[in-house]
């Protein structure tokens, strides 16, 4: 572009020209992603940010790191990466009477306090969920819990949203990729329970007593590089899907699992599912306010400001939680205390990472969501095709696994590529 094509313009933020597909309305004076191309956009970079910051916090959790430590870390910078979208996309811009500002809007609490409490229990709903899933990442793996929260979360949460967008989004393709999603579910659990097999099997045949003169390969080092059992120096690492490495695993992890039942980890996985399942439709309401709450004249909540309010009480929920579960924890991890946690630096800055990342994840979800509609947007749950392959990049899920597993695992995975089109194909427009 010449500098001759710029005269006449009289705003150009920043100096930044965005693309013409993601059609940023600046008559709204501020950032309002409007079309299909742009809302599809957000909801592709979602679909990564959503898959990878699970593998973040199982990371933590196999390194032995408490999740109670975990969670309470993330939830900060989720929030704050709330209030930096805020300040940002959501303040830019003069306010209009229509179409107010982060800031203002904020002052008019006490006018638009039905949509800010949607937008609070969908928090609260995520909030849970969240909690949940980072012990069911210990009982059942990051692949399985991520297939069978998202399903759930499509199955349930979509149709809801498909109700309450008036039905914007086209029928005929989007619940095909519902039911998509619902066998993908099925393969999930399935999957869990043949590696499960799996893994009973390499147990069974691990030797009990070492050779003479070698080191029992199930002892792990430490940060230091010695074993935690005899404080010697380093121990070999067992190869992923060998009886030896799962040993190692337990002895390590936060989290231990073996003898917990399969129920209970699916039982954990199920709940966290439908807490999932219904985050969405409560932010939905919270900015377009389909059940009329607020008086006439008053403006729906613009994303930004419902975001703000929606992470706000994720952060509130998740400190009640955990620091309740450091003095009373669950699932056999030891007690801790808030004051361990605040001398706990080992691993913060992943689990920092990871709250951003979710924080801009569940953003552009909504950018997108707002734009065509809140079932299109529920693709992003197809997260497991990112979570899957940090799973067995990162942690050596399902290898050396049968043949039943291998063939389970690729059918989940094809039906989720299959959801995914589908639901994306399925976009609207919001007028």
């Amino acid at each position: 572009m010449h500098m001759q094509d710029l005269e006449g313009v009289k705003e150009v933020p920043l100096l930044i020209f965005w693309p013409s597909e993601w059609n940023f309305s600046r008559g709204l004076k501020m950032y309002v992603v409007e079309s299909k191309g742009g809302a599809i956009a957000c909801m592709l970079l979602a679909l990564f940010f959503l898959g990878t910051w699970p593998a973040v916090l199982a990371v933590l959790e196999r390194r032995g790191r408490l999740p109670q430590h975990t969670y309470l870390d993330y939830s900060i910078t989720n929030f704050l990466a709330a209030v930096l979208i805020a300040l940002t996309f959501g303040q830019i811009g003069s306010s209009t009477a229509e179409e107010p500002n982060f800031i203002t809007q904020l002052s008019q609490f006490l006018e638009n306090w039905p949509c800010v409490l949607f937008a609070m229990a969908g928090g609260i709903f995520l909030s849970l969920g969240n909690l949940c899933s980072q012990y069911a990442f210990a009982l059942v793996g990051l692949s399985v819990t991520e297939v069978i929260t998202a399903s759930i979360t499509v199955v349930i949460g979509t149709t809801l949203n498909y109700f309450l967008d008036d039905k914007i989004n086209s029928a005929d393709i989007l619940f095909p990729g519902v039911a998509c999603f619902l066998i993908a579910v099925c393969l999930g659990s399935a999957v869990h329970s043949s590696n499960a097999a799996d893994n009973k099997v390499k147990l069974d045949h691990l030797p009990s007593v070492p050779e003479d003169g070698e080191k029992p390969s199930s002892v792990i080092p430490d940060k230091d590089g010695k074993d935690l059992e005899t404080g010697n120096e380093y121990a070999e690492k067992a190869k992923a899907g060998t009886a030896d490495f799962l040993v190692q695993l337990e002895n390590q992890r936060a989290i231990k699992v073996f003898g917990k039942s399969i129920f209970t980890g699916l039982t954990i996985t199920f709940f966290a599912g439908v807490c999932f399942s219904l985050f969405s439709p409560a932010f939905n309401l919270a900015t377009n306010d389909q059940w009329n709450t607020l008086k006439k004249g008053v403006p729906d909540l613009v994303v930004y400001t419902a975001f703000f309010y929606f992470s706000a009480s994720c952060l509130v929920i998740a400190i009640i939680l955990n620091i309740t579960f450091l003095y009373h924890p669950i699932l056999g991890l030891p007690k801790s205390s808030f004051k361990a946690y605040l001398s706990d630096w080992d691993g913060r800055g992943l689990a920092f990472l990871a709250g951003i990342i979710c924080g801009f994840g569940n953003g552009l979800q909504f950018m997108g969501g707002q734009a065509a509609g809140y079932a299109a947007a529920d693709a992003v749950q197809a997260l497991p095709l990112v979570s899957t392959f940090w799973g067995i990049l990162l942690f050596g899920e399902y290898r050396k696994s049968s043949r039943l597993t291998y063939a389970l695992l690729i059918s989940m995975l094809f039906m989720f590529i299959v959801a995914v089109a589908l639901l994306m194909a399925s976009a609207g427009q919001r007028t």
